[in-house]
């Protein structure tokens, strides 16, 4: 799954299935971003947060897609309000691993062993199995999607998720390098979905990143050479030569979003995967929401892109409908 796939695994759809967005929502306790991970330290008091977007995500006429992580599930509130959501037919639900507060802790707690792909397979195996048996037990049913905290994929994660019958991947941030903090490199994976694995049972739906300005077409070219000159990435970005736009709204204004709605839309994208951070629902758990105002920002944001969505055809989907329609 860390190699860039073979043209071939691309992945095709029905005729009516057009071009779409589907929403994810990395569903995760709170802790503090500036220091370092820690088994201890972190809580859930956003629920009402998630509760407040629900509710105005069904307005919007999206389904979102909550990744849940150990501390969720064990957060009774959390669950109640999920499983509602999810029996109403109006969210759907999956895995998302943080290594560092799932059990069975075995493992030091650092930057490497952050990324759950970089554990030894045995011990990877022993956390997404607890994690999807805890999942069951809450909620009763089978999840339809994993994704990695931290993006953070393995070369023995394909083969776990096909073991426990997980048919879809978002782990993979397309054009996004990890390697300087010992996590993998999607910087020439596709924006498009494809088949990680064979079967075809393994689907994976990459985050979507798009590069814009006058050098996107150069924009992968570049990332070796901004690997080692972060700070050319500032130039180049200020003077709108190039910028990377990933459909989110933490840290990425309207404005921005815009541009890189319209690059996805004219690359023909099948699907744009956005994604955000549940804490960031609530203001003070993330860099990005620490004020009500910058909280309103990123429901205006939500109003905005998709808004522009609509009036260019792209409509919202969920991960029912992407398995009723992907051809094998």
């Amino acid at each position: 799954m860390l190699q860039p796939p073979a043209p071939q695994a691309k992945a095709s759809f029905a005729s009516d299935f057009g071009r779409r967005t589907l929403l994810t929502i990395d569903t995760e306790e709170e802790f503090n971003w500036d220091k370092p991970f820690a088994r201890e330290g972190h809580a859930v008091t956003h629920v009402d947060g998630m509760i407040r977007f629900q509710a105005f995500a069904e307005e919007l006429g999206v389904s979102p897609v909550y990744l849940i992580d150990w501390p969720i599930l064990e957060t009774g509130a959390a669950v109640e309000f999920l499983a509602d959501a999810a029996a109403r037919g109006t969210a759907e639900l999956g895995l998302q691993l943080h290594p560092w507060v799932n059990p069975p802790f075995e493992e030091e707690v650092s930057e490497r062993n952050s990324f759950a792909g970089s554990l030894p397979q045995a011990l990877e195996a022993a956390k997404l199995e607890r994690l999807n048996d805890a999942f069951q037990k809450c909620f009763d049913a089978a999840p339809l999607i994993y994704r990695a905290g931290r993006y953070g994929l393995g070369p023995h994660t394909a083969g776990l998720l096909q073991k426990l019958g997980i048919p879809i991947d978002s782990s993979v941030r397309a054009n996004y390098d990890y390697s300087h903090v010992q996590g993998p490199n999607y910087s020439r994976h596709p924006l498009e979905p494809y088949w990680a694995a064979r079967g075809p049972d393994l689907l994976e739906l990459p985050l979507t990143t798009v590069h814009w300005g006058v050098l996107r077409q150069q924009g992968r070219q570049f990332a070796p050479l901004l690997r080692h000159v972060p700070s050319l990435g500032s130039v180049l970005s200020r003077s709108r030569m190039l910028e990377k736009i990933p459909l989110t709204p933490e840290g990425v204004t309207a404005e921005e979003a815009l541009r890189g709605s319209d690059i996805a839309i004219d690359s023909q994208l099948p699907l744009s995967v956005l994604s955000f951070h549940s804490p960031s629902l609530s203001v003070g758990h993330t860099p990005y929401v620490k004020s009500e105002a910058e909280l309103e920002q990123l429901y205006d944001w939500m109003r905005t892109i998709y808004g522009h969505f609509a009036s260019s055809g792209v409509t919202p989907t969920n991960l029912i409908e992407i398995l009723r329609q992907v051809r094998s």
